[in-house]
């Protein structure tokens, strides 16, 4: 299989210069090197310019409603449970009017593969702020700035029970492709955080790590059983701290060769650690208007590829084991056989 081989014939209508190619040309790549026929493939959305993917992939797919996509896509893989299933999300579409349904796919362990698009704005809609925006953000719906904090959608991953959680770049098409073929490989509820630019309406808003001169020094990429480490000659790691007063764990910035330097383990099931990586560099993300407003996470890294990768049962494996274990149980095996086993009255 080639990427051309899951390509429609549609014309791609992200403007010039959207994240969103980016991120459509990698999973048109992974597609083709995991090797999963186009027929045997399905593409679930809601609404949003993330959401226009189904009709870019050469595979089966619906573009549902707004937000609606995970509670599709569930029942997608709920009754074919063969098929590979991916969900294309943005942070308004996925975290908004969908939040509702994201978290609960993650907590029933549902086998599909989440690509959550975050740009941190409306862009289809023209510009508002989405729930990923910046406390602060200045957009058309928040002229003053917006006074909400935003989410970050790792803790909620994290705080739904998630099993997969990873994050990429959409300038970083190796790490990108690599999270989406992990994240197949992956048994239950797999999500990626894209970071794309809306070159329209938000133009820049990832560009502290996506700057080409200033990636190295400002984000790491995780790989499970490799060491923590970053920086443009390789020369930082990242260790933890306990704070002897509060006993609360912290990450620090160390020398690449200090032993204390981490081991990256995607597979340990206790998440604390986990979260930690995730939240490095949020704050940088999460408040324009406090700039001098510092935490321990805010100089950090922000941590990119596969950060959690657990097994766990999945939702589609135990409903259709509980349909099979039950039909073997019943003494009924037709609709007829049903009625029959009834109580009944002649009139």
């Amino acid at each position: 299989m080639t990427a051309q081989d899951y390509k429609s014939d549609q014309y791609v209508r992200f403007c010039p210069g959207c994240g969103d190619h980016a991120i459509c040309a990698a999973l048109q790549k992974a597609m083709a090197e995991i090797g999963v026929p186009p027929h045997q493939i399905a593409v679930i959305s809601g609404i949003g310019c993330s959401s226009r993917m189904p009709h870019y992939l050469n595979t089966y797919g619906f573009n549902t409603i707004h937000g609606r996509g995970g509670a599709v896509a569930t029942g997608v893989k709920t009754s074919h449970p063969e098929l590979s299933v991916w969900q294309m999300s943005g942070d308004g579409d996925c975290l908004a009017i969908g939040g509702n349904h994201f978290i609960h796919e993650i907590r029933r362990n549902v086998d599909l593969n989440i690509c959550m698009f975050n740009n941190r704005i409306y862009g289809l809609t023209k510009g508002q702020y989405s729930p990923t925006s910046p406390k602060g953000f200045v957009s058309k719906s928040s002229p003053f700035g917006t006074v909400e904090r935003p989410f970050i959608p790792a803790e909620l991953v994290l705080g739904a029970r998630g099993t997969f959680f990873a994050r990429t770049l959409d300038v970083d098409m190796p790490t990108t492709v690599d999270c989406m073929k992990q994240a197949h490989a992956h048994k239950g509820a797999s999500v990626i955080e894209c970071l794309v630019n809306c070159v329209i309406f938000n133009n820049g808003t990832h560009a502290w790590i996506a700057d080409r001169e200033q990636r190295a020094e400002h984000s790491i990429v995780l790989k499970h059983g490799e060491k923590m480490i970053f920086g443009a000659n390789k020369d930082k790691g990242l260790a933890v701290e306990i704070n002897p007063q509060t006993f609360v764990p912290r990450i620090v910035v160390v020398a690449a060769d200090d032993p204390r330097v981490l081991v990256h383990d995607a597979k340990q099931q206790d998440p604390t650690l986990h979260r930690l990586l995730a939240l490095m560099g949020q704050e940088r993300f999460t408040d324009v208007q406090s700039g001098t407003d510092s935490t321990d996470l805010t100089d950090l890294p922000v941590a990119l590829g596969v950060i959690r990768d657990v097994e766990a049962e999945t939702y589609d494996e135990a409903v259709n084991r509980q349909i099979k274990e039950v039909r073997e149980k019943s003494k009924a095996h037709t609709f007829d056989e049903l009625t029959q086993s009834l109580e009944r009255w002649e009139m």
